[in-house]
């Protein structure tokens, strides 16, 4: 699934098209290799024709699924009735997943959370919702929108929606471990797992939940691993040349040195380096004097 995109940047790019400009939010948010499928398209937005119009765009471009978010609650986003702004107003959902049905035929799914607050659960109306407007899924994040992601997610909401609707029901929402994903199954009867977070600072954990369920164990990263990651990403940035280039390696290295031996210092170097390529070479010293201290501790 790509990030989620505005439907007013997507549907710009048929203007940019007829223009012969680059659309930007193509190039940065919508790209993706033959490899890749299935892949859906994540869109937010609020105004129905506007959205319509996008998932055609992204059907066009080759995506398998379109898939509208009805869950973020970072303000900016929910301020323009985006995102979880949106579970204020269910007869604008319904608009919207009407409009956008008619427009593609590709499979089409939206998430959503449980409501803007405690006092305004929206979770079955959403699921009910997009059942009978033709979708072929939903996940839910069990969270409110005043929670934010603070708090525990509470599991039951899942359960609930998966016995209010018959299409399937996707779980989202503090899958930290392999086991959590297996619970969250167990406890909750959803048909599949959405991971977020987790994914970001442990991209291991899909593997991990397969060897789980294979054989009830599953392997740890080694710092080898962590190294080839930080490095693939990293290099990929470089490929691309972006202007928040060093950000994003800032970024990234908080999330995969947390954990390792001596990785608050690293962090710290980091955090002072102004430049893309001298983040890179922290991190190719730091790993390569990691593995040389654990040679001499095994001889």
């Amino acid at each position: 699934m790509t990030e989620f995109t505005s439907s007013h940047g997507v549907s710009a790019s048929l203007r940019a098209d007829k223009s012969k400009k680059p659309n930007r939010t193509l190039q940065r948010y919508l790209t993706f290799h033959p490899d890749e499928h299935p892949i859906s398209a994540q869109l937010f937005g609020a105004d129905p024709e506007t959205m319509a119009t996008a998932a055609q765009v992204c059907q066009d471009l080759g995506f398998d699924i379109l898939d509208i978010n009805f869950g973020c609650p970072v303000n900016k986003v929910v301020k323009c009735n985006g995102g979880s702004g949106l579970l204020r107003d269910l007869p604008l959902v319904e608009t919207l997943l009407r409009t956008v049905r008619k427009a593609i035929t590709i499979p089409f799914t939206c998430k959503f959370r449980a409501g803007w607050n405690d006092e305004e659960l929206v979770m079955i109306e959403m699921a009910r919702m997009a059942e009978d407007c033709g979708l072929q899924a939903v996940a839910l994040h069990p969270r409110t929108r005043e929670q934010g992601y603070a708090g525990k997610s509470d599991w039951s909401r899942i359960a609930a929606v998966k016995a209010a609707v018959k299409i399937p029901v996707i779980g989202n929402g503090d899958i930290v471990m392999p086991e959590d994903a297996v619970r969250m199954v167990d406890e909750t009867g959803c048909d599949a797992v959405m991971i977020g977070r987790t994914a970001s600072s442990n991209p291991w954990i899909f593997r991990q939940i397969e060897q789980y369920l294979a054989k009830g164990s599953y392997d740890q990263p080694s710092h080898s691993d962590r190294y080839e990651m930080m490095r693939t990403y990293y290099a990929m940035l470089l490929a691309r040349g972006e202007d928040d280039s060093v950000g994003k390696m800032k970024q990234f290295a908080t999330w995969f040195t947390h954990g390792i031996r001596g990785g608050a210092q690293l962090r710290v170097a980091i955090y002072q380096a102004k430049e893309a390529n001298r983040i890179v070479d922290l991190v190719d010293e730091f790993f390569s004097c990691d593995e040389e201290s654990s040679r001499l501790v095994l001889a």
